[in-house]
């Protein structure tokens, strides 16, 4: 664990001394000093898959953006028609640059004709924030509420998560549908619930105030959901092949060599940042994807590997690590177009040793 002085500067969320009470590994993540884990990643982690797993992810960006503007204003800065989306649903997007590079990978949420909330990543809720009040215009009815500091964000994810969530917040929730959301009454305070998550499981992300938060959290260990870090959420997402911005997708990597052409709507006529450089690309066969590799010798892959092809390297890996249920190595990685295939062999360097691997499908592994 880091020392008292390299933790001082770093964020808390408002559960901090609840997860150093239950002994949590506590270490700097994007500014926060957050649990990385409680028993250890590999049981929490096989929590998730069989059972259920709680996450305390209030280091997450979260900005309501309110008014009889939103809609359009949303539109403009983001990749998918959040626009069109029905009240109570929401949608994975992307927030780009002039040339389709991306700089954020939000969650935009409807909750009804004139309110939304946008969930991006803890390391760019200020460019995510900026981007947004750059694009408001003089007269715009809009306004911009964050509530990163005043509120607890928490995911609750595992096949048992239904269950978990019937019984703590009421029957009405295990009606969601996938990517649906709502808001109910907790402890007199309003509950944001959506369907949503990032393991590759079933499961829901709440947002509630601080100390609703603090109770939900409390209520959820005593009726035996297994506290849950982000070493487990890393690992969980990696079996899942949910990119990691940073990592697998930034500035420097567009939407459809990753993967992630299915959020880009091009076929209404309304003008987002960067969508002509998303047209543009949509017609061109990129030169390089994003592919998932499986090891087929012992080894663990991590990110920064460089893989070859027969005598010549052809990507580096951008994410990788052990697959608790696959029991092997897997990782993320560009490669050519040409090479981008399931079944194609490669190898990568693991500190000096090299392993061979095979493109496979995505997801490693698949919601059960």
């Amino acid at each position: 664990m880091p020392a008292a002085h390299e933790t001082a500067t770093l964020r808390h969320t408002a559960l901090h001394d609840l997860h150093a009470r239950e002994g949590a590994r506590i270490m700097p993540f994007a500014g926060w000093a957050m649990p990385v884990q409680y028993r250890g990643i590999v049981e929490e982690h096989r929590a998730v898959r069989e059972r259920a797993g709680a996450f305390d992810v209030s280091h997450m960006g979260r900005l309501f953006v309110v008014g009889g503007d939103a809609a359009p204003l949303l539109r403009s800065a983001v990749s998918f028609n959040v626009a069109a989306l029905p009240e109570g649903r929401g949608h994975y997007t992307l927030m780009l640059n002039q040339e389709a590079g991306i700089i954020d990978d939000p969650y935009v949420y409807r909750l009804d004709a004139q309110r939304f909330l946008v969930v991006g990543n803890a390391v760019n809720a200020d460019r995510v924030r900026d981007r947004l009040r750059s694009l408001v215009e003089p007269g715009m009815d809009v306004e911009l509420l964050d509530r990163q500091e005043q509120t607890v964000m928490l995911a609750l994810q595992g096949p048992a998560a239904e269950g978990y969530a019937a019984r703590i917040l009421g029957p009405e929730v295990a009606a969601l549908a996938r990517r649906a959301c709502t808001e109910l009454p907790y402890l007199q305070y309003k509950l944001f619930v959506s369907r949503t998550g990032y393991t590759g499981e079933d499961g829901f992300e709440l947002v509630t105030s601080v100390e609703a938060g603090r109770a939900l959290w409390r209520q959820m260990r005593a009726e035996g959901v297994e506290a849950c870090g982000l070493g487990a959420r890393d690992t969980l997402r990696l079996e899942a092949a949910l990119p990691l911005w940073g990592n697998d997708i930034d500035e420097s990597t567009n939407p459809f060599e990753a993967g992630l052409g299915w959020v880009v709507s091009l076929d209404d006529t309304q003008d987002f940042i960067g969508r002509h450089a998303c047209a543009r690309l949509k017609q061109e066969r990129p030169a390089r994807r994003l592919v998932c590799l499986r090891a087929l010798e012992r080894g663990v892959i991590r990110a920064d590997c460089p893989v070859w092809h027969e005598s010549q390297q052809v990507g580096t890996t951008t994410s990788g690590g052990h697959s608790p249920v696959l029991s092997v190595s897997i990782a993320l990685a560009y490669l050519p177009r040409t090479l981008a295939k399931d079944g194609t062999r490669v190898s990568v360097d693991v500190r000096g040793r090299r392993i061979a691997a095979d493109v496979v499908p995505r997801p490693f592994v698949k919601h059960r």
